[in-house]
C-alpha cells in the first residue's frame, strides 16, 4: 500500500465475509459493509454472487441509506485476457468513487488473500488508493471444523496446494506434507482422488462441498466418492493420523 501525501480521500476495503454461514462473518466485516458507501462484489453471468448471497443479511440492515451496490460480471470461462479485461474496468470504476472520496467494500468468499479473487484488484489499486484488508474464514478452516480435524499440532507441517496444480507436485505434497488442503479440485476430482490413493493417504482424508452454505457436503470416506467432476467450491482436507498423548 502507498502511504504518499497524494493518495485520494477514499478507502478501499477487501472484506472476506466467509466460507458461507452470515454468523462466521467478523465483527469487523459486518460493521463496514453496513457504512460503505459502495458494496462490490464479483457476479456470474446470471447476475449470482455467492459472496454477496453470504452478506445479504447484514446488507439488509445498512445503516448507510445512500448506499449503493455494484455487481463485477465476470464471465464463467478460464481465459484470463478476459478475466484481466474485467478486473481492469471494475478498477476503474471503483477507483472513480474512491476519487469522489467514498468508501468502498468488496466481499470476498472465505478470505480476500487467499484464492481471493480481490488480490486482482488490489493489485491494480493499491499503489494510488488506501486499501485495507479485512480477514476472513477460508473454506480450509471451516472445513476442518466441520470434519473435526485439526489442520495442525505441534511439529506437524501444513500444505495448501490447488487442485490445478500438477499431477507430480500434488503427489509430492500429499507425500511430504503430515496435513494438506487441496483448494478447488473441481473437474480434477477423479485424477485426485487416484493422486491421494497414489499417496496412501485415502484413510487421511475426507472431501467437503460447499462448506458453510445450506448445500454443502461432507463425505468423511472418501472411498464412498464418485470418481467424478465436483463443483468448483470444494476441497480434499488430508490429516496425519496422530496419537494425541505424543510430546513430539
Amino acid at each position: 500500500m502507498n502511504d504518499s501525501p497524494s493518495k485520494s480521500r477514499g478507502v478501499f476495503y477487501g472484506v472476506g465475509v466467509g466460507p458461507g454461514d452470515p454468523e462466521l462473518m467478523t465483527m469487523k466485516a459486518v460493521r463496514l459493509v453496513q457504512q460503505c458507501d459502495l458494496v462490490t462484489y464479483l457476479s456470474s453471468d446470471n447476475g449470482y454472487s455467492m459472496a454477496r448471497n453470504i452478506a445479504a443479511t447484514v446488507l439488509a440492515d445498512s445503516n448507510n441509506p445512500g448506499q449503493q451496490e455494484q455487481a463485477i460480471v465476470m464471465p464463467m470461462c478460464e481465459s484470463r485476457e478476459v478475466a484481466n479485461s474485467v478486473y481492469d474496468e471494475a478498477a476503474r470504476i471503483i477507483a472513480s468513487h474512491l476519487d469522489k472520496g467514498e468508501r468502498v467494500v468488496f466481499l470476498c468468499q472465505g478470505d480476500p488473500f487467499l484464492f481471493g479473487s480481490f488480490a486482482y484488484l488490489y493489485d491494480r489499486l493499491a499503489d494510488n488508493y488506501e486499501v485495507e484488508i479485512v480477514p476472513g474464514i477460508s473454506s480450509i478452516n471451516a472445513s476442518a471444523a466441520l470434519c473435526g480435524k485439526p489442520l495442525g499440532l505441534l511439529a506437524e507441517n501444513i500444505a495448501i496446494i490447488s487442485g490445478r496444480r500438477g499431477s507430480d507436485d500434488i503427489l509430492q505434497t500429499l507425500r511430504q506434507f503430515d496435513n494438506v488442503a487441496i483448494m478447488k479440485p473441481g473437474r480434477r476430482r477423479a485424477e485426485l482422488l487416484a493422486l491421494i490413493e497414489a499417496a496412501n493417504r485415502v484413510d487421511d482424508c475426507c472431501y467437503i462441498e460447499y462448506a458453510g452454505h445450506e448445500n454443502q457436503r461432507i463425505v468423511q470416506d472418501i472411498r464412498t466418492l464418485d470418481a467424478q467432476p465436483g463443483p468448483y467450491f470444494s476441497l480434499f482436507l488430508v490429516n496425519r493420523a496422530r496419537n494425541y498423548g505424543s510430546t513430539k
